[in-house]
C-alpha cells in the first residue's frame, strides 16, 4: 500500500480539523451526559450519595490523567513518525502503548482496592455512611479500570492516524450503556434486585468501559489501520517508552494536577459547609459539557499539528493553532452565557438545596468567566505537546491548576470570605495565558523558525 498524500498534509486546515473534531467532540459530550447522568441519579438516591461520588472524583481524574496522558504521548509520536514516513517506529509506539496500559491498570487496581477507605476517612471521619459509600464506589472502578487504560490508549492510536468515527463509537458504546445501566443499580429496577446507590452506579461504569474495550480491540485487531500492533515477539523498548513520555508524563502531571486541585480545593471549602463541596463538585460535572467539547477539538488538532510538524511544514502547524483556538473560543463563548443565564437550572439537576443554591449561583457565573481565556490555554498545550515539547504545557498547567490558582483560593477565601473562593479560577487561567504566549514565542524561536519542508518520498506502508 503506497502514501503519497495524506490528508492530514494536504486537506484545508479549517475542514480537516472541523471533519476531524466533530466526532470526538460528539464522544466527548456523550461522555460528559454520562458523567453528569451518573450524578444526577446518585444525588436523588441520597445526599450523601453525592457527597461521596463528588470526593471520588479526584481518583477518577487521576485515573484518566493517566490513561489519556499515556494517550497523549503515544498520539503525538505516532503522528510525528507518520510524518516522516517512519511507519516501524510508529508501529511500534503503538504496540507499547497497549502494553504501558496495560501496567497502568495493574498498579490502579492495587492501589485502589487497598487506598479507598483511607482516603475518605480523610474527608469524613466523623459520617461512616459516607466513607462506606465512597469506598465501594471507589474500589470497583479502579480493580475494573481495564476499559479505561487501554481503550483510551486504543482510541489514540487510531485518532494518530486520522481516524476519528470508531473512537467516537467506542465512547458511545461506553456511554449508552452506562446511561441505561444507572438506574437499574442504583434503584435496583429490575425484579428481585436491591438498590445499590454508590455501587450500583461504579457497576453501570465499569460495564459502560469493559464494553467500549472490547469493541475497540475487535477493532483495532479486525480491521486495517496505518499503524500495526503486534506482540509477536514484542520487547518493552526504554527508547520508545521514554519517547511516549517524553510528552505523555507531562501531559499525565498537567491531567493530574486537577485531581490534586480537586482535593486541596475540598480542603479549603470544608471549613464552610458540605454545601460548599457539593457546588465544587456539581460545577466539575456541569463544566464537563463545556470543557469535553473543548478536548475533542484537541484530539482533532493534535494529530494535525504532529503530522505538520514532523512533515516541517510551519504554514500549516501555525494555521492548525488559529484556527482550533477560534473554534474552542466559540464553543467557550456559548459555555459562558450558558452558565451565567441558566446558574439556577443547573444547580436543579443535582437535588440543590436553597444552601447550595445561595453559594453556586454567583460561583457559577464567576468562574464562568474564565472559559474563553482557558480555550486559548488549552490550545496552547495541545501544540507544545503535538511538537514535542510537553515540559511547557506542564508548566502551563501547573500554573493554571495548581501553583496559582490554590494558594489564591485558600487567599481570597481567608481574607474576604466564601464568596471570593471563586475568584480564584479566572484569576489562574489569565496567569497561564501570560506563560502559553511566552512558551509560544520562544518556541517559535528555537524550533519553527527553522522547520523545512521535508521532500515527500512515498514507502510502502506496512
Amino acid at each position: 500500500m503506497q502514501e503519497t498524500n495524506n490528508k492530514m498534509g494536504t486537506q484545508p486546515v479549517a475542514s480537516l480539523i472541523l471533519t476531524m473534531s466533530l466526532p470526538a467532540m460528539f464522544s466527548m459530550l456523550i461522555q460528559s451526559l454520562y458523567n453528569i447522568v451518573d450524578s444526577i441519579f446518585v444525588a436523588r438516591y441520597s445526599a450523601d450519595a453525592f457527597a461521596a461520588v463528588s470526593l471520588a472524583f479526584p481518583i477518577q481524574t487521576l485515573m484518566i490523567a493517566v490513561g489519556v496522558g499515556t494517550g497523549v504521548g503515544i498520539n503525538s509520536l505516532i503522528s510525528r513518525r507518520l510524518g516522516e514516513q517512519n511507519y516501524d517506529e510508529a508501529n511500534s509506539a503503538a504496540t507499547h502503548g497497549i502494553f504501558l496500559a496495560v501496567v497502568s491498570w495493574a498498579v490502579c487496581a492495587v492501589l485502589g482496592f487497598f487506598l479507598s477507605r483511607p482516603f475518605f476517612a480523610l474527608f469524613s471521619a466523623q459520617n461512616p455512611a459516607l466513607i462506606d459509600l465512597g469506598a465501594a464506589y471507589t474500589q470497583i472502578v479502579t480493580v475494573f479500570s481495564a476499559g479505561v487504560f487501554v481503550e483510551i490508549a486504543i482510541e489514540k492510536t487510531l485518532q494518530a492516524t486520522g481516524n476519528m468515527i470508531f473512537p467516537m463509537l467506542f465512547q458511545l458504546t461506553g456511554a449508552i450503556a452506562n446511561i441505561i445501566l444507572d438506574p437499574i443499580f442504583i434503584f435496583g429496577l429490575l425484579p428481585g434486585m436491591e438498590p445499590m446507590g454508590t455501587a450500583g452506579a461504579a457497576i453501570a461504569t465499569v460495564i459502560g468501559q469493559l464494553l467500549a474495550l472490547v469493541f475497540a480491540l475487535a477493532v483495532l485487531f479486525g480491521k486495517k489501520h496505518a499503524v500495526r500492533v503486534s506482540f509477536r515477539g514484542f520487547k518493552p523498548r526504554a527508547r520508545i517508552i521514554k519517547n511516549i513520555y517524553a510528552v505523555g508524563f507531562p501531559s499525565i502531571v498537567m491531567q493530574s494536577i486537577t485531581s490534586v486541585l480537586n482535593v486541596g480545593l475540598n480542603a479549603i471549602l470544608m471549613g464552610f459547609s458540605q454545601a460548599a463541596m457539593s457546588v465544587l463538585g456539581a460545577y466539575y460535572k456541569l463544566q464537563s459539557f463545556v470543557f469535553m467539547p473543548i478536548f475533542g477539538i484537541t484530539h482533532g488538532t493534535m494529530p494535525v499539528m504532529g503530522y505538520n510538524y514532523g512533515a516541517g511544514n510551519r504554514q500549516r502547524l501555525g494555521e492548525a493553532l488559529r484556527v482550533a483556538t477560534g473554534f474552542a473560543m466559540a464553543i467557550m463563548i456559548v459555555g459562558t452565557a450558558l452558565f451565567w443565564i441558566f446558574p439556577e437550572q443547573l444547580l436543579g439537576f443535582f437535588e440543590s438545596t436553597p444552601e447550595m443554591v445561595a453559594i453556586g449561583v454567583p460561583a457559577l457565573r464567576i468562574i464562568s468567566v474564565s472559559f474563553v481565556v482557558a480555550a486559548a490555554d488549552i490550545m496552547f498545550s495541545t501544540l507544545f505537546q503535538a511538537t514535542g515539547m510537553g515540559v511547557y504545557s506542564l508548566v502551563v498547567s501547573v500554573m493554571r491548576q495548581l501553583a496559582i490558582i490554590l494558594p489564591a483560593a485558600w487567599i481570597f477565601s481567608r481574607l474576604w470570605g466564601l464568596g471570593a473562593f471563586w475568584f480564584a479560577f479566572p484569576v489562574s487561567e489569565l496567569a497561564a495565558l501570560c506563560a502559553s504566549f511566552a512558551f509560544y514565542q520562544r518556541l517559535k524561536r528555537e524550533k519553527l523558525q527553522f522547520m523545512a519542508p521535508r521532500q515527500e518520498q512515498p514507502k510502502a506502508a506496512p
